[in-house]
């Protein structure tokens, strides 16, 4: 394993784990002393997505995380969270058991996973995603963003209620 930072090819394993889709291990060059982390994950079945033109690609995890950390830049959130959501999405499409799955099945599991981790990457992801006409779609969009946190807000409240004896 070649060290990302110098290119030298003498680095050993510091630390080993089991991760949901494979194995993550933390490594250090012996020249620079720098660590890092690489993945290990079993090659799947192929898995092809139906673009909106009818066209069929391979599926790729990086082209989701690259979205998601377009929609997130200048945010306050952190990689790893983007890399675990990622791999989430890609598990959760290889759990649907199917070969072939349309973009927007896909475009729709990253708004999800945006609209829990950060509101402005996700109105971000949304613009483009969902090709907003005009202001008037983007503010319809955040309203019901803002309408859906009311609702969840209401309800953990409701759920935190101590139980009243009469």
């Amino acid at each position: 394993m070649k060290c990302p930072f110098c290119g030298a090819a003498d680095t050993r394993v510091v630390d080993t784990r089991d991760v949901t889709d494979g194995i993550r291990r933390r490594r250090e060059c012996a020249k620079c002393k720098q660590r890092f982390t690489t993945y290990e994950r079993v090659a799947s079945i192929n898995l092809l997505v139906v673009k909106r033109d009818r066209r069929r690609e391979k599926f790729e995890r990086d082209k989701i995380l690259s979205s998601m950390q377009i929609a997130c830049s200048k945010r306050p959130v952190p990689a790893n969270v983007l890399e675990e959501a990622a791999r989430e999405i890609e598990a959760d499409l290889y759990a649907l058991g199917e070969a072939e799955v349309e973009s927007q099945v896909i475009g729709e599991m990253v708004m999800e996973r945006l609209r829990q981790i950060d509101d402005v990457a996700y109105v971000r992801f949304a613009s483009v995603y969902r090709q907003f006409a005009d202001v008037d779609r983007m503010i319809e969009e955040i309203e019901a963003l803002k309408e859906a946190r009311r609702r969840e807000e209401e309800l953990r409240n409701q759920l935190q209620l101590p139980l009243q004896t009469m």
